[in-house]
């Protein structure tokens, strides 16, 4: 009896020993995983990527359980970390708000939050419905917070349908709707403007796109599914600007959809019921309105001399068919360093001009990228410089700022990427009451 117990004693102490073992390794894993987390915490921190700028999560660390579901639905990736068997965040500034992590935690511990206490964000007043203060102006898409593809197929398709309910078939304007901007919301809204057989008139300051159309060739846009009027779902998970951009071209091209290119609106004024809308082109009547356009609005420029030339561009379209160029990008963010590197090829000279002397609130990789470029030669780093004046085969900079200290670089061409200028005033002669939101949650599951 005695041999039996010891027997069965002896196995529970192994047991308990080998689970105590598989314990201590699991732990320490944990807390080594953590310690890594803590770490890039504060890296983010000092490359200032800490602090959200836009759209965000907010973790409920009361009812966080650590599953890490979130994190493995980001897409972006170093988003989201565990520390201390909670999820946080680690680089909220590079957050575009797609919301997967609200969708994939399991036990709804995440909110998606607009601003912080220190940094408020502007947002336009919109109802439930997409429409503002002003009756029959909408606003969908990035403007109104949400820069999500899949969100802003689905605002743009939504305000139209609530619209179509509110219209007035007897009216005296123009047209039904005037969409402002062909990006993502203002596709879909063009789309379904025409499925319901509405008078409709497209305008896009630019190119069918909107700033997807911007973004470097091999950047993904989408991580989910779409819903597009006069398509159908659009099933694809991971994909890039140019192939989303097919996919739009192809359905308005077999659907015969008009959308008016290079027609920048300038104004929007409600008379009595009707809207005039106001562009570089001539004068427009509707009955109602629906703004797509991108937080950013315009591209901000540098307000120097010679800044009209055509050899000024704010984009990069197909940066492998420049060759043999010398090149200026001006800028500290992504999007300059990324242009850059892109334009670092062949032939090309390229001189990479911002106003600082290091980056900062840029992703790690990118940061890497450019040291690496700059070391190799492959470009040539102007850090604390200022573009003074853009001539027609050169650019005069000076440095930190200055006016004394000048000199002059041969250039074919100059790319300006100073960010974008949010549409306040825009929205504000339109009539928009604009808040400032400080913290405010967006979307939760409550």
């Amino acid at each position: 009896m005695d041999e039996v117990f010891l027997e069965e004693t002896g196995g529970y102490i192994f047991a308990l020993l080998l689970i105590s073992i598989v314990l201590f390794f699991y732990l320490r894993g944990k807390s080594r995983t953590s310690k890594k987390n803590v770490k890039k915490i504060e890296e983010a921190k000092n490359l200032g990527l800490f602090e959200p700028v836009s759209l965000h999560p907010f973790v409920n660390e009361n009812i966080c359980i650590g599953s890490g579901a979130c994190i493995e639905a980001c897409p972006e990736k170093d988003i989201l970390a565990i520390v201390n068997g909670r999820a946080t965040t680690v680089n909220a500034s590079r957050c575009v708000g797609h919301g997967a992590c609200f969708h994939a935690c399991p036990v709804q511990a995440i909110a998606l939050y607009i601003g912080t206490e220190k940094r408020g964000v502007d947002l336009p007043h919109v109802s439930q419905e997409f429409e503002t203060n002003v009756p029959m102006l909408f606003i969908a898409g990035e403007l109104g917070g949400m820069g999500l593809i899949k969100n802003a197929v689905e605002q743009g398709k939504q305000a139209v349908i609530y619209l179509n309910k509110k219209l007035k078939k007897d009216h005296k304007a123009q047209f039904d709707v005037i969409v402002v901007g062909s990006g993502p919301a203002g596709i879909s809204a063009t789309l379904k403007s025409a499925e319901y057989g509405l008078k409709y008139k497209t305008l896009e300051q630019d190119t069918i796109g909107g700033t997807v159309y911007s973004f470097p060739r091999s950047k993904i846009v989408m991580t989910s599914p779409m819903d597009l009027p006069l398509l159908g779902k659009v099933k694809l998970v991971e994909t890039n600007k140019d192939e989303l951009i097919t996919i739009w071209s192809d359905v308005i091209s077999k659907n015969n959809i008009k959308i008016d290119e290079n027609e920048k609106v300038e104004s929007i004024v409600k008379e009595g019921e009707i809207f005039k809308v106001t562009t570089d082109k001539g004068d427009y009547t509707s009955f109602s309105v629906i703004l797509a356009i991108g937080r950013r609005g315009s591209p901000r420029k540098l307000g120097v001399l010679g800044e009209n030339k055509k050899k000024v561009f704010y984009r990069l379209l197909e940066p492998e068919h420049i060759d043999n160029q010398k090149i200026l990008v001006v800028g500290g963010g992504d999007s300059a360093i990324e242009s850059a590197i892109l334009l670092a090829h062949g032939s090309n000279t390229v001189h990479l001009s911002y106003r600082a002397e290091a980056f900062s609130r840029i992703k790690p990789k990118n940061l890497e990228n450019i040291n690496s470029y700059s070391q190799s030669g492959k470009l040539q780093l102007l850090l604390s410089t200022n573009v003074v004046e853009i001539k027609d085969e050169s650019v005069v900079l000076n440095r930190g700022g200055n006016s004394e200290d000048l000199f002059e670089i041969e250039n074919d061409l100059v790319y300006i990427f100073a960010g974008g200028e949010l549409p306040v005033k825009f929205l504000e002669k339109a009539g928009v009451r604009i808040t400032k939101k400080f913290g405010e949650a967006i979307l939760s599951h409550k």
